[in-house]
């Protein structure tokens, strides 16, 4: 169980910080039109992912990394989808001359 210096956190307050950013996330992806605001979200709903990894590893069996190991993982694909999605954005932008998510219909009959 993890420790600071009032004593154990309960695995709730890390559930509950993580389910906050989800929703956090969720919420931005659903109401943005700009697409730089999409890929941050993204960004949030999988660090709330990487927050439940190190929290449930830590809790289930403290001497095995594999939590750490996915969430490391999680942050490659993460880094990966930023910069593959900020040189589509780049390359809509020159296109277009806008970032809104309405305007992105290229691929619609």
């Amino acid at each position: 169980m993890l420790e600071n210096s009032i004593g154990p956190v309960p695995l709730q307050a890390y559930l509950i910080v993580a389910a906050f950013l989800f929703c956090t996330g969720v919420w931005g992806l659903i109401n943005s039109r700009n697409a730089v605001r999409v890929l941050m979200s993204i960004e949030l709903m999988l660090n709330a992912v990487n927050i439940n990894l190190m929290s449930f590893s830590s809790y289930v069996d403290g001497s095995v990394i594999r939590g750490q190991v996915f969430s490391i993982f999680v942050i490659t694909v993460a880094a990966a989808e930023a910069a593959v999605g900020l040189a589509i954005l780049l390359s809509l932008y020159r296109n277009r001359v806008t970032i809104d998510m309405e305007s992105f219909n290229l691929l619609k009959w």
